[in-house]
């Protein structure tokens, strides 16, 4: 009786976390620019406390254009993003306002601050 007691709770303790889960898709980035992300990175707006490799979260870990990637471990709220491709190109996009469980994107217009 104990060990079916123990399996019921684990069982809702699971079905609970997936249905908390799938109430939205979670934050996305959408790719608008021309080429092919390979690297994503996220700071409170005005800083530089940049954050892990958000790319890293991708199957191929890269970001195609017209590709949607999830971003974890982030907070609602208003960022700079740097932008990383693979031709070792690197942009800043300043004050993006990420919404829970909503997609926004970024585009060559406002990729700034661009080294190579």
């Amino acid at each position: 009786m104990m060990r079916w007691c123990l399996a019921l709770i684990v069982v809702m303790a699971c079905a609970g976390e997936a249905a908390a889960q799938s109430k939205g898709k979670g934050i996305r980035l959408w790719n608008l620019t021309s080429d092919t992300i390979s690297g994503f990175q996220l700071s409170p707006a005005g800083k530089t406390e940049w954050g892990p490799n958000q790319t890293l979260n991708d199957k191929d870990k890269e970001v195609d254009h017209d590709e949607r990637l999830r971003i974890t471990g982030v907070e609602p709220g208003r960022y700079d993003a740097k932008v990383s491709y693979p031709n070792s190109r690197q942009c800043v996009v300043r004050d993006i306002e990420i919404r829970a469980d909503a997609v926004f994107s970024i585009a060559d217009k406002d990729l700034k601050d661009c080294t190579k």
